[in-house]
């Protein structure tokens, strides 16, 4: 329930809409629950005498209430369904604008395949919860609630022995969905190192192939997705079940409400009509009963998938502005390294520990709880517009040390200064744009040469066709496109770009795959 309390929150832009949905649902079952009711006024009308009067009458009444069931059940399923979407968006936008600022801690300990699981799979199975479950359990309770005054006002006997098979009902949805639930929380895991593993290989395709690890790699893959449809059948052993055990406890009340009611419908305790409608009614709830254990089905995924979301959106970004933060002045760019010390140690975060609880693991792995210094009392001052170039060993700290100074990581307070400023009384914001930051593995986006060059400009991508662009948005693509050229020419790649067909819009593909590796850089 701790889960659906915190799911509820998206609900709120979308209460009318919602309400619309379940009110529909009401109107609708009230119009088809008309039907049986109907059909035994009928029989027991008929009964009495046939005139053409009520041969016309009756047809009709009961093809309009039909018809209005109709008509209210395209709108619940428009507004619930809808609002499932709508709140589907939301929640992928809330997914990652929670991962953007996370530091790099954070993608140390969680997988990008995983994450990526979590953003489409996950959602999905929340995303039900929105719609089937929620037009689902509304028609079974707003069923039970208007069907049970109409049985026991038939028969109070009959809705009495009705009854005696409930409990086996209870017992069965129960025991099933625990077991569904349990399943499907593996499942997703496993769905997330498929994932991970395919998105891994996929993005390192070039190192496979150059080790000539492709077999290796698909049977590694196979092996993964047999696990994966394993874990799957295994779910569709409990959910395959549900459906088949409900219709035999439900219909074993169906035989005995026969075995007793036609005897009694005989001697006249009950009038043809009413016994009719009974059964009518009681072909509906069969109905509602069944829906309902697909309701448990849906909610134990969604649950499930719930917990690794909110894993996720709870994980507080551990490198945020700091208190003191504030805007400063025009950053001149002196940097002051103040004896400084700094060790990774344990990048297992308190917020880590839950997202691995929410996967499933109890405990957590105290790896690199005994510290090594990577930098030890590096004390260093850089002036403005001074050249300085570290050399050292592999893993001597030199990324590390360059990362402490746009807060990528944190360094100890006082040791990393900015114009004689401790970096924390920067904004993120202010701090990060006034660093020009190559990392050591160059990294490009699936899109073009010019929106990869511009990419960090204050006026976001540029539009580089000016043919297509008129007026003001002419002058601006021109302005655009010189500033991108004049970058490309300073950066030595100008020739480069005049060799591709689109130039400046060639697009670069998955991580630059197109560029060789001089080119990247």
């Amino acid at each position: 329930m701790e889960q659906l309390r915190k799911f509820a929150r998206y609900f709120g832009p979308y209460r009318w809409y919602l309400a619309g949905g379940i009110a529909s649902i009401a109107v609708s079952l009230a119009f088809g629950l008309l039907v049986p009711y109907l059909v035994g006024l009928a029989i027991d009308d008929l009964g009495q005498g046939v005139t053409w009067e009520k041969v016309v009458f009756y047809p009709l009444i009961i093809l309009g209430a039909n018809l209005m069931s109709g008509l209210f059940l395209f709108s619940q399923r428009r507004l619930l369904i809808n609002t499932s979407r709508h709140i589907e968006f939301d929640m992928r936008n809330d997914f990652y604008a929670a991962l953007v600022p996370q530091p790099l801690e954070f993608f140390h300990n969680n997988r990008i395949g995983d994450l990526m699981a979590r953003a489409t799979n996950d959602l999905a199975a929340i995303r039900q919860i929105v719609g089937p479950m929620i037009l689902y359990s509304c028609q079974a309770i707003f069923a039970l609630i208007i069907v049970l005054p109409i049985l026991l006002n038939i028969s109070v006997k009959l809705t009495v022995l009705l009854l005696i098979p409930m409990p086996l009902v209870s017992l069965t949805v129960k025991y099933l969905g625990g077991q569904i639930h349990v399943r499907f929380e593996k499942i997703q895991e496993f769905f997330s190192d498929i994932t991970a593993r395919a998105q891994e290989n996929l993005t390192g395709v070039r190192v496979v192939r150059a080790y000539a690890q492709e077999d290796a790699e698909i049977a590694q893959f196979e092996k993964l997705n047999r696990e994966y449809a394993d874990q799957n059948l295994r779910l569709v052993k409990f959910a395959a079940a549900m459906r088949p055990m409900l219709f035999f406890f439900i219909g074993l009340g169906f035989v005995i409400i026969v075995a007793v009611g036609v005897p009694m419908a005989v001697r006249g305790e009950i009038t043809a009509g009413n016994f009719t409608s009974f059964i009518l009614y009681l072909q509906r709830m069969i109905w509602y009963l069944i829906a309902l254990g697909y309701v448990v089905n849906l909610y134990q995924r969604g649950t499930a998938s719930l917990k690794r979301f909110n894993a996720i959106l709870e994980t507080e970004p551990t490198i945020q502005d700091d208190e003191i933060a504030h805007e400063q002045p025009t950053i001149k760019g002196a940097i002051e390294f103040r004896d400084l010390s700094f060790a990774y140690g344990n990048i297992t975060t308190k917020k880590t520990e839950h997202i691995e609880k929410a996967n499933g693991n109890n405990s957590v792995s105290s790896v690199g709880s005994v510290v090594r210094n990577v930098l030890e009392d590096i004390s260093l001052q850089i002036a403005p517009g001074q050249t300085v170039a570290f050399v050292g060993k592999t893993g001597s700290g030199k990324s590390t040390l360059m990362n402490l100074v746009p807060r990528l990581l944190d360094a100890p307070d006082g040791t990393v200064l900015i114009d004689c400023k401790p970096v924390r009384a920067f904004p993120l914001q202010q701090l990060r744009r006034a660093i020009g930051f190559v990392p050591q593995e160059t990294f490009l986006f699936s899109d073009t040469l010019a929106e990869n060059i511009a990419f960090g400009v204050d006026s976001g991508k540029l539009k580089l066709d000016s043919a297509s662009a008129s007026g003001p948005d002419q002058l601006s693509a021109i302005r655009g496109q010189l500033s991108v050229e004049s970058a490309a020419a300073t950066a030595g790649l100008a020739d480069d770009v005049r060799s591709f067909p689109k130039q400046y819009l060639q697009l670069v593909g998955e991580r630059g795959i197109t560029l060789s590796g001089g080119q990247k850089q």
